[in-house]
């Protein structure tokens, strides 16, 4: 496996476990006065949890792909693909954080959530392919 792979996977779970750690922070803010399950989509407590929930449900998807990928393959698209799912998850977290409201969208929130998706198939395709 490579560095590049390694980095990518890495900074995917400290990501993660920032974001959970945000949630964490936003909760203990809030204390016994207000809700711990926020419905207001310009909460910040729930604009926390959706970036920690969307992120939770694809890194693990995207780090599993990577290792099996590396098993198989030791390509520089991997290297690429490796890049580009890290940089798109950090990036759509970062439009999640950043955005004033879930019920708005935004061009930073909208292209990591693409290159996800995009990222996503290709390794997914990758171990079809190198099998």
């Amino acid at each position: 496996m490579s560095t590049i792979v390694i980095t990518s996977i890495a900074l995917m779970g400290i990501m993660l476990f920032l974001l959970g750690a945000n949630v964490t922070r936003l909760r203990a803010v809030r204390g016994d006065t207000g809700s711990q399950m926020p419905t207001d989509p310009a909460d910040r407590l729930l604009i926390a949890q959706r970036a920690h929930g969307n992120a939770a449900e694809y890194v693990p998807t995207l780090v599993v792909l990577l290792i099996v990928c590396s098993t198989l393959t030791d390509g520089w698209w991997l290297d690429a693909l490796a890049v580009v799912a890290a940089a798109a998850r950090l990036t759509h977290a970062y439009g999640m954080l950043s955005s004033a409201t879930l019920a708005a969208h935004g061009p930073v929130r909208d292209s990591g959530a693409m290159f996800t998706y995009l990222a996503g198939a290709a390794l997914g395709v990758t171990a079809l392919v190198a099998m």
